[in-house]
């Protein structure tokens, strides 16, 4: 219990910044609402959705990349209260030792839900359109925040190690533009050529985002069912995907940050 509630003071704490510094907030929502507008006005045009609409398909992959991308605070955020010595701070407190990296975990799925809301209204204003039902759409919403929580622990063991936020950055990016292009977030994954079609279906980003068309009732009708195994069953693993980042990075990450407030 302990360990919840001081997670909890953590998260607060961070979302306090909003206040402090609003303009981190403001760079936040206007990340997804360019991509919404860029591809659905730039590219929407010369790519083509077999018996469907682009900016239907489009909306579930830029929720899935701002997600993942939005997941990223989480490292810049302890890199930066280790580059000011908060770490140090906060192992003076009578507090958990887990507690800092935890809370900085949830407090990003906040952001992360205000740029699903802004991302939502965006892609209402250029013609997306949620066609399942109510429950459908909230478990594609939690899908989503899911698998982004997930990804933040990932980060943490990255912003734990990578010295500046800077640096952070830039490492992250290396990784994720390739993972949430080489997918089926802005093209079919059948578009794709051999090798990367393969890379694209078994990509845990590309189930998210099917899962998520499937849940929003953005996939067309007639349109042919998957053939590889991750998209016939695309929730289970991306759930798969996010308990196992979970059961993996949490433990590295608070080992990481004890180490790194112990230097």
């Amino acid at each position: 219990m302990s360990l919840v509630r001081d997670s909890l003071i953590v998260a607060k704490r961070n979302m306090i910044r909003i206040k402090r510094v609003p303009d981190i907030m403001v760079f936040v929502l206007l990340q997804p609402l360019m991509f919404v507008l860029l591809f659905a006005y730039v590219f929407g045009g010369s790519i083509d959705i077999a018996g469907g609409n682009y900016r239907e398909f489009l909306i579930a992959g830029i929720f899935s990349q701002t997600v993942v991308f939005g997941a990223t605070f989480t490292g810049s955020g302890l890199a930066e209260d280790l580059q000011k010595g908060l770490i140090n701070r906060f192992r003076s407190l009578p507090m958990s030792r887990s507690a800092v990296v935890a809370g900085r975990t949830i407090s990003d799925v906040v952001y992360n839900a205000l740029s699903v809301v802004v991302m939502s209204i965006a892609g209402l204003a250029v013609g997306w359109r949620i066609r399942g039902s109510v429950l459908d759409a909230v478990a594609g919403y939690a899908l989503l925040l899911f698998f982004a929580y997930a990804f933040s622990w990932v980060m943490a063991c990255i912003g734990l190690v990578v010295p500046t936020p800077e640096v952070v950055n830039n490492a992250s990016f290396m990784v994720l533009f390739p993972m949430t292009f080489i997918a089926n977030t802005f093209v079919p994954s059948d578009n794709l050529p051999g090798a990367l079609r393969t890379i694209a279906e078994w990509n845990p980003i590309s189930t998210l985002t099917h899962a998520v068309r499937e849940r929003f009732g953005n996939i067309p009708a007639g349109t042919p069912e998957p053939t590889s195994w991750p998209l016939q069953n695309s929730v289970l693993y991306s759930l798969v995907w996010a308990l196992a980042l979970i059961v993996v990075f949490a433990p590295i990450a608070t080992r990481l940050y004890r180490r790194a407030g112990a230097r």
